[in-house]
């Protein structure tokens, strides 16, 4: 068979095949530049142990404008491709779909020939965006055998409040706009993260605000009044309808990061719920199906950390506390270990989920945190807490950075929150320990958010194949 038209390397079957793939030698990560005296970027950073400029930075590619505020980018093309019946089976991993959230303009980078020499090809701005789909404020994008599919968090209007945010669809090679994913959306009106079992044939989406809820900050009284999302949604993924809403209680405010198993034959996966108004826990739930029909359980809690109001944020000095603020979640890819980013209290934690329904705590480090302020082991500060997590194919390496976004990192963290990304290792038998020779600063003025691996990672990649 010709070169050409090889699937490429990068796609695995099944979760399996992925983790015996070779380990990454380069990490991906958004840096917004809240100042906007620059436009935002995204970093290339050497992950290659053995190499002289291990945990640095080798490019670093400039937006076109100031002001997009990165977020959740991803890759054009992924292991999905391999599904039975998709229409790009040679699609390269190439291209990183960047959007901005803030300004709804999205931006196409090539990585290739080398990521070292990483460089725009595209830009897409707010008006084709707005005018294609309704929607603006694009968040989170995942790769699907027909297409690219991108989240958003606003519809039109100015505020973003004129008509529900959604999802659309980008052809994976033109990289054109193709409309709206909705066919039948029912009672589903604010969006988040989304994902799939594509075998299964099922989408799972979540729910965190309206524009006006998180651009200038959080909006306290809206949090104390339950205003914030709190649903999951479940679609019907081929026929694009929603059939099913679980909500998880008003008092479980911000339902964000999805992960559902990895392993295609399982029917089950996580969500990370931010805080519950009524105590200031954070919480993790299970979903399954049995029967055709969803269900969702807490099985998981982290409480809050009692604290002087004197060294709280105004925000948080009523409450006498830090809540964990859980703002991602990252499973691995042998659905073994769930990871929780605790950004208010600076902890990323390692569940052990391989009973889905009783996660047990097997690992955690601390570093950063609202009252802590806890310094990486090497001695460099850093502020904010664990916030987007991303886990190594083989499992071994969990990166994190520290910013969450823009106007909620000056909210719950006054001081600043300087550009970091640091990595812990995994140990044999569990548990996490921070690796005190890899961690990044970047450039100052810049603060980092999500990190993508070279070749996948844990929450890039779908599979449609059972592993052995």
């Amino acid at each position: 068979m010709p070169a050409t038209v090889r699937p490429d390397p990068t796609f695995y079957p099944s979760p399996r095949l992925a983790m015996e793939a070779p380990d990454e030698q380069h990490a991906y990560v958004a840096l917004l530049r809240p100042d906007r005296r620059k436009p935002d970027a995204i970093a290339v950073v050497d992950t290659h142990p053995k190499s002289p400029r291990y945990g640095q930075v080798v490019h670093q590619v400039e937006l076109k404008h100031p002001g997009d505020e990165l977020h959740h980018f991803g890759w054009n093309a992924c292991s999905s491709m391999l599904c039975p019946l998709n229409g790009h089976p040679f699609t390269e991993r190439r291209y990183l779909i960047v959007p901005g959230m803030r300004s709804s303009r999205l931006t196409i980078i090539d990585t290739k020939p080398e990521p070292t020499s990483a460089r725009i090809v595209k830009v897409i701005e707010p008006d084709e965006v707005i005018r294609k789909t309704g929607y603006s404020r694009p968040h989170t994008v995942h790769c699907g055998p027909e297409g690219i599919y991108i989240s958003t968090l606003g519809g039109k209007g100015q505020d973003g409040t004129d008509g529900p945010p959604g999802i659309f669809l980008m052809d994976c090679e033109s990289f054109e706009i193709l409309g709206r994913w909705e066919m039948e959306r029912g009672d589903q009106k604010l969006s988040y993260d989304f994902w799939w079992n594509i075998p299964h044939d099922y989408m799972v989406s979540s729910e965190w605000a309206l524009p006006p809820q998180f651009e200038n900050g959080l909006v306290g009284e809206d949090l104390l009044a339950n205003r914030y999302g709190h649903r999951l949604h479940f679609w019907d993924l081929r026929a694009r309808r929603h059939v099913q809403t679980i909500d998880l209680g008003a008092n479980h405010q911000m339902a964000l990061e999805v992960r559902p198993a990895h392993e295609p034959t399982k029917d089950y996966g996580f969500v990370g719920v931010v805080i519950d108004t009524t105590n200031l826990e954070g919480s993790i739930w299970t979903w399954t199906r049995e029967n055709g029909r969803f269900a969702a359980h807490k099985t998981a809690v982290i409480p809050p950390q009692p604290a002087d109001p004197a060294k709280l944020p105004p925000l948080l000095q009523p409450f006498k506390a830090v809540p964990p603020l859980i703002s991602d979640i990252d499973l691995s890819l042998d659905d073994h270990y769930l990871y929780v980013a605790c950004w208010g209290t600076g902890e990323l934690r390692q569940y052990d989920v391989s009973d889905p329904m009783q996660p047990k705590l097997a690992g955690s480090v601390r570093v950063g945190g609202i009252v802590d302020h806890r310094p990486h082991p090497n001695g460099t500060a850093f502020g904010g807490g664990p916030q987007m997590v991303e886990v190594s194919r083989d499992g071994e390496r969990v990166y994190f950075t520290n910013s969450l976004y823009s106007s909620w990192d000056d909210q719950f963290y006054p001081d600043g929150v300087p550009g970091r990304m640091v990595m812990a290792r995994v140990g044999a038998q569990g548990g996490i320990a921070l690796d005190d020779k890899f961690c990044v600063s970047f450039d100052d003025g810049y603060r980092a958010h999500q990190v993508r691996l070279a070749g996948g990672d844990c929450s890039t990649d779908s599979f449609c194949y059972a592993s052995a």
